[in-house]
């Protein structure tokens, strides 16, 4: 499993979890629909800025993105 199949799959969990369209999402983060859809689809890896703009939405650490942890928390 590469890992744009790994983050595809929490990315698009976490915007469901949360209500959000892709749009919504693009709307409250700035971060372009093409390219969260591309993120999901498993077409492109987030780049770290982006990932580190997704976890502080989501309130979650990036190695829950990255499937490094099942804890959604983020350890200080």
């Amino acid at each position: 499993m590469s890992l744009g199949d790994v983050v595809k799959n929490n990315l698009k969990l976490l915007r469901k979890s949360k209500g959000y369209t892709q749009i919504a999402l693009q709307m409250k983060t700035g971060i372009e629909q093409a390219l969260l859809s591309k993120f999901e689809n498993g077409e492109r890896v987030p780049p770290t800025e982006t990932l580190i703009k997704l976890a502080d939405f989501y309130n979650v650490s990036i190695d829950y993105i990255l499937c490094r942890t099942d804890n959604p928390n983020i350890q200080k």
